[in-house]
């Protein structure tokens, strides 16, 4: 273990639970999704994270709105499900989104649709797209504020060296 293996666990640490408070403040009963949420989104760096949390943000919303109209009407229905799966697919490559926007969607559909409660599933659709738009913010503002650690190579003086050298050869 080193120095950036340390840092990374606490920066992890410090989101995660940060959400997790968040979601507890609005007394979300499945608040543990809003620091999942942060802690994949803090494993990136902020370029990545940017990318990929607008993917997620969209495909969630996407997720939630499909689930909780077709648990609503068909419940859990494998027919209605397998359907749902493959109309977000649709929908994701019509209005050109990323794979990643179509995989979020997916398991916000299964989510909402398969797992069952004494909610109904429009509730549920709701929770699932509260934790999931404070999980993302979190995790954004961490990154921003505490960017992830850059590994340096062990032997950054020979590579300096080597590119003075390249340098110096290219110049003559």
């Amino acid at each position: 273990m080193d120095r950036l293996d340390v840092i990374r666990s606490a920066r992890t640490a410090v989101a995660a639970t940060a959400s997790l408070l968040i979601a507890r403040l609005f007394k979300l009963p499945e608040a543990y999704r809003a620091a999942v949420t942060t802690m994949v989104v803090t494993q990136s760096t902020l370029g990545v994270a940017l990318t990929i949390s607008s993917q997620r943000f969209l495909g969630t919303a996407l997720g939630a709105a499909m689930g909780a109209l077709l648990a609503t009407y068909f419940g859990s229905s494998i027919t209605a499900f397998t359907a749902g799966v493959f109309v977000a697919g649709t929908i994701c490559a019509a209005l050109r989104l990323h794979r990643n926007a179509y995989r979020f969607a997916g398991i916000t559909l299964a989510i909402v649709m398969l797992v069952s409660g004494a909610e109904p599933a429009v509730v549920l659709a709701v929770h699932r797209f509260i934790e999931v738009s404070i999980g993302i913010p979190v995790g954004l503002i961490l990154t921003a504020w505490w960017p992830e650690p850059q590994l340096r190579p062990r032997n950054s003086i020979y590579l300096q060296d080597r590119f003075s050298i390249s340098a110096s050869l290219v110049g003559r």
